[in-house]
């Protein structure tokens, strides 16, 4: 992902939407929007709060069904597949997940992989070992005999994710995975994704900061009111214009000094020059 070539061959979507229209009651917040996000990549969906970022993911995700339109994963109507079918294919981390008391790190992970078992398939060798590797890719080995209510807030999402990955599927969907956690550990995080990315994973995320999100992906889906406002690599879309028409921000847009991204330097109304 951090390679400064702009070109790559695209492998085809595994996943997008075809004109979904998705709404809470009578309120439509998605309406006639098409996506397709891009395989291999990491793909960041950014806009301010209420235009719809956290409904398109979980429309993509299968948890809300859209009421006209059709969500696409591999090619087939999410909506007409098996629940653990999807499950076997797509990982969600939903907003701020929450841990039963007491419950192991191990065993919070084992459960990623409760969509393989049946009473014709139980628990494996091959199990375990898809457990230690999904500990071990996330840094949470050492943790594995801890509770998960006594890690601090970097060290959760990495079990989350670990629990994900324990799904062995290679397309995940993280809404906003720093929440509530410092830039040290949201770096952490967003490192954790970087590496995933490099791996062969797909990676589709909600964040709020700006600057994470053009540094840590290859495109990003910028929203408004409910719509795709741009879409494509952060070099290619990032502009002062774009952030004052999606987010009413008055911004300066810089070459950020350690990447090959552009950095926004957001003004306030009592810093204008």
């Amino acid at each position: 992902m951090t390679t400064t070539d702009n070109t790559r061959v695209e492998a085809p979507s595994r996943l997008g939407a075809q004109g979904i229209t998705v709404g809470y009651g009578d309120r439509a917040v998605l309406s006639g929007l098409d996506v397709a996000i891009p395989t291999g990549q990491v793909t960041t969906i950014i806009g301010p709060n209420g235009c719809g970022k956290s409904t398109l993911l979980r429309t993509l995700s299968r948890l809300l069904k859209p009421t006209t339109g059709t969500v696409l994963l591999d090619g087939q109507d999410i909506a007409r597949l098996k629940t653990k079918d999807v499950a076997k294919k797509l990982g969600l981390l939903p907003q701020a997940p929450i841990a039963p008391d007491g419950l192991t790190v191990a065993d919070l992970v084992a459960r990623g992989r409760h969509p393989h078992q049946s009473w014709l398939r139980q628990w494996s060798s091959d199990d375990d070992q898809t457990v230690a590797e999904a500990l071990t890719m996330t840094g949470v080995a050492d943790l594995a005999d801890r509770p998960v209510d006594a890690l601090s807030g970097g060290q959760r999402q990495r079990v989350w994710i670990s629990m994900t990955l324990a799904q062995g599927t290679d397309l995940l969907l993280l809404d906003e995975p720093t929440t509530y956690l410092d830039l040290a550990h949201a770096l952490d995080v967003l490192d954790l994704v970087d590496d995933l990315q490099e791996a062969g994973r797909t990676v589709v995320m909600v964040l709020h900061d700006l600057n994470l999100a053009v540094r840590y992906s290859d495109q990003l889906i910028v929203m408004t009111q409910g719509r795709i406002l741009a879409q494509g690599h952060p070099r290619d879309v990032i502009s002062a214009e774009l952030l004052h028409e999606a987010f009413g921000l008055n911004a300066r847009v810089i070459d950020d000094p350690v990447s090959d991204r552009p950095m926004i330097v957001p003004i306030g109304r009592n810093h204008v020059r």
